[in-house]
């Protein structure tokens, strides 16, 4: 996704890039319809949902991203590409992701989305809904009613469907606009090409032709390396009348967009037509490396992916954007479709979708493996890159026979990033039915390793959910199958999410005996990760808890130096906060603040909504007890807008309750429940980069207070 309309909410804590939307070619050179742009400015502003339709190859993409950047409502516009989401159930879960929204929470997706919505005014982009019309219609209507600062810019080849919708059918360019982006597109394959008295009339013909349908001009532009305009014109005249396509019955610009498109296809070489039907099992953006791997062999020789796809962007068959994940390509929706339809009659399709599931399944792997190590920060940014392929490999496995092990082992492969970077809601969505689809759980079965990893990341999912049912239904099952079957490493990580579960229900003897338990046995096994070091640090805030501070503080000492032994910055970040509230504990107040504000930076990096709002809890303690409860207050109006906005039940257990309560308790009594309560809702209406901003730099009106020891005492 890409916020067209604020900053990077990312920018200063951390160099993870901010999500990239699914933008169209060349959105940043806007050539031509400037009075339609001007149109479509003052209708968003003055209506709250409006819908831009035309065919395929229209520019709808184009202008509605151009003219949404300028809209500037007071919260951001944000946009997101439906085209590749393939799955109706899977498009609240993509508005959220667009929407940098995590939810911790068990909670329908679409309660999620109101109420983070409820109080904002934004706009939302849903480009490409057309094959996901019923969920799309239905989301936007109760969003729209639900929540009054939103505004909807739908985009599509049909309207939406909702009342009140106001349309915005765009018409093909004039000739003028036609001609200046036939110019443009010319000019970046024949360097030094402009239109002249010899040329214009040609060009103009070329645009009249086309219907002055953009994609379709720039198809023919993009002809201009290999053909003089007279070869171009002429060519197009031979082919139009056997590139007819479509039906009879169909609109003439469906039928000339559709020609259009045909007669590139047409002019492309063997090799070339074969890459683009092969590229076509793509969802949204992918890198050179994937499309080598996935489209070489049978035909087409891995080294000449490359110089093939070289050609394909140069006829804008392909187009081409600079991310910070890389450079990455995409077809358009349309180019994908007719590449799609030349897959099928090849009869390559099943194998092609296959190999692209395997590629994905083993860049999950490799990014599972680097997760501990100093490229986290990569491998977040890898996964969001890559996140459209990734659902199609996770569908593609799910609803091919005799492929949901495959699927499973993908969804439990990830656990990183759905615990990691505040994706739960979506993470539990693949697990659950990944292990829904039918397998065998015989003896003999040669996929029970990945069942087992699906259970027991499922229960760590449920475990940060806060849904202890669902997660003591999911360890004991992993763990009495694994029991049966020898899986040691299961078992293990079954009975170290049970330990993690009685933490967070309070059971503190249970959650010390489980949780060192399951840290020996991986010792025993020779497992070292990130989930080994995150037990270490998790029985050390256990023995925190029951006051064994020193033993806590040299179990997270350790996790800290094997950290950085490592390169690792996710569970550095949670021995970091231990490791501050046991400062806190001994009122070494400016030590803990040194440690939280370090953790916090590393949260925030990660998207870790969990630790981010334990970090900032731990905060306002400190800034309590020096002195400052006005900002304490603040502090805790931050925490509490996180919570209510995706969950974290996981902070409704007593003990961390009880930290809280223990703040707020003092600053009230210090400011009164007023200016308390003032002071909470100020932090409450900060947004995500003022919020880091105000947590990381916090003023100070006082001198720093003697070290000692919080009281009352800390539980």
């Amino acid at each position: 996704m890409r916020n067209l309309g604020h900053p990077n909410p990312h920018a200063g804590g951390s160099d993870r890039p901010t999500r990239h939307g699914n933008l169209p070619i060349e959105l940043n050179t806007f050539v031509g319809r400037r009075a339609e742009l001007a149109e479509l400015t003052d209708v968003l502003k003055a209506e709250r949902l409006v819908t831009v339709t035309g065919p395929g190859g229209i520019g709808k993409s184009r202008l509605s991203a151009r003219a949404a950047a300028l809209a500037e409502p007071r919260d951001g516009v944000w946009l997101l590409d439906l085209s590749s989401v393939r799955q109706p159930d899977l498009v609240e879960y993509a508005v959220a992701e667009a929407l940098d929204l995590a939810d911790c929470t068990t909670r329908p997706p679409r309660d999620v989305l109101v109420d983070h919505l409820a109080e904002r005014q934004l706009l939302l982009v849903l480009d490409g809904f057309e094959h996901l019309l019923d969920a799309s219609r239905s989301l936007v209507r109760d969003l729209l009613h639900r929540a009054p600062g939103l505004r909807v810019l739908a985009v599509g080849r049909r309207p939406l469907g909702v009342e009140g919708e106001r349309f915005f059918a765009l018409c093909p360019l004039q000739a003028a606009e036609a001609a200046e982006l036939f110019a443009d597109r010319a000019a970046a394959v024949l360097p030094g090409f402009e239109l002249d008295e010899g040329n214009l009339p040609d060009a103009l013909e070329v645009c009249r032709r086309l219907d002055g349908i953009p994609l379709a001009v720039e198809l023919a532009a993009g002809r201009l390396r290999a053909l003089s305009l007279a070869q171009l014109l002429s060519r197009l005249d031979n082919r139009f009348g056997l590139l007819t396509g479509g039906g009879r019955d169909a609109l003439p610009r469906h039928q000339t967009m559709r020609t259009a498109i045909g007669w590139s296809h047409e002019l492309c070489t063997p090799d070339e037509r074969m890459l683009w039907a092969r590229l076509s099992v793509f969802s949204g953006h992918f890198d050179l490396q994937a499309a080598e791997y996935v489209c070489g062999g049978h035909g087409l020789p891995d080294d000449a992916v490359v110089g093939l796809l070289g050609e394909l962007l140069t006829q804008s068959v392909v187009g081409r954007e600079e991310t910070p994940a890389g450079v990455r390509y995409r077809l358009l929706d349309t180019v994908r479709a007719y590449g799609a339809e030349w897959l099928d009659a090849t009869g390559d399709t099943a194998r092609l979708r296959r190999r692209h599931r395997d590629w994905y399944t083993a860049l999950a792997g490799r990014c599972e493996l680097e997760w501990f190590s100093p490229q986290q920060d990569i491998v977040a940014a890898s996964v969001e890159a890559n996140l459209s392929n990734l659902r199609a490999a996770l569908d593609y496995s799910l609803t091919e026979p005799g492929e949901a092990h495959q699927g499973g082992y993908l969804a439990g492969t990830l656990w990183f990033y759905w615990a990691g970077c505040g994706q739960l809601a979506e993470g539990r969505h693949w697990l659950e039915r990944s292990l829904k689809a039918d397998c065998d759980h015989d003896a003999d079965c040669d996929h029970e390793d990945a069942r087992l990893k699906a259970l027991w990341v499922l229960g760590k999912v449920a475990v940060l959910q806060g849904d202890a049912v669902a997660a003591q239904t999911a360890l004991e099952q992993c763990n009495e199958e694994a029991k049966r079957y020898g899986k040691i490493a299961a078992a293990t990580y079954a009975l170290h999410n049970t330990g993690v579960l009685a933490m967070a229900s309070n059971d503190l003897p249970s959650a010390e005996k489980l949780l060192r338990t399951a840290l020996d046995r991986y010792h025993e096994i020779g497992e070292l990760n990130s989930i080994v070091l995150m037990c270490q640090v998790e029985l050390a805030l256990t023995m925190a808890f029951r006051s064994d501070l020193s033993s806590a503080v040299l179990l997270c000492e350790d996790v800290r130096q094997t950290c950085e032994d490592h390169g690792e910055r996710w569970a550095r970040a949670y021995a970091l906060q231990a490791l501050g509230y046991a400062a806190w504990v001994e009122g070494d107040f400016e030590h803990a603040r040194t440690l939280l504000e370090e953790a916090l930076a590393l949260h925030y990096s990660f998207r870790d909504l969990i630790g981010s709002v334990l970090a900032i809890e731990l905060l306002a303690l400190v800034t309590m007890a020096e002195g400052e409860p006005a900002e304490a207050a603040e502090l805790h109006g931050v925490a509490s807008r996180t919570v209510q906005s995706v969950g974290l039940p996981l902070l409704d257990s007593g003990r961390f309750n009880a930290l809280h309560a223990l703040c707020e308790d003092m600053a009230r009594g210090q400011l009164g429940h007023e200016r308390y309560e003032e002071h909470l809702h100020a932090g409450a209406q900060l947004g995500m980069e003022k919020i880091m901003a105000r947590a990381l730099t916090p003023p100070r009106h006082t001198e720093l207070p003697a070290r000692r020891k919080p009281t009352p005492e800390a539980p």
